[in-house]
């Protein structure tokens, strides 16, 4: 049985093995849309879910739900990094489903990921430059603007 936790409205919980199906047809979705630069390989996202399932060492994948309805899903990378000189958490998907946009639910599933990790010393994340409100509401929660220029190798 996986704990959830209740904030406000919104109920999170660790994705279960019985939550594949549900789990890729929501990140397919996701890698459909424009919060995304490019699609990828499904067998990835099914190597991700079977990672979740093996071990939350290094990412950690959790359900949104809101007045007992799927409303969205959240993927954690968790790492090391000397920067901020501790644990740095990555936001790396946050989803909230269209119906449920708008209700403040990417603001509670964000603070949830401050109270669950209270020992992290950074919280990152990515946004597409065009995508405006997510980019206010990060603002808002008090994120900052890195002017990093990111590179990256990715095998074959």
């Amino acid at each position: 049985m996986s704990k959830c936790t209740q904030t406000g409205e919104l109920s999170i919980r660790r994705f279960t093995e019985a939550d594949r199906a549900l789990y890729l047809s929501m990140a397919e979705a996701f890698y459909r849309s424009p919060a995304v630069l490019k699609p990828i390989p499904r067998s990835y996202m099914e190597r991700t879910f079977d990672e979740m399932m093996r071990s939350d060492v290094y990412v950690d994948g959790f359900l949104l739900e809101y007045g007992g309805e799927v409303a969205g899903y959240m993927l954690i990378a968790k790492t090391f990094s000397q920067e901020p000189g501790g644990q740095a958490i990555w936001v790396e998907e946050l989803s909230v489903l269209e119906p449920f946009q708008g209700k403040g639910l990417g603001s509670e599933a964000l603070n949830w990921v401050k109270a669950r990790y209270p020992d992290c010393r950074r919280i990152r994340l990515e946004v597409e430059p065009d995508n405006e409100r997510a980019i206010r509401l990060y603002e808002r929660l008090g994120y900052e603007k890195l002017d990093y220029y990111q590179m990256v190798w990715d095998a074959q």
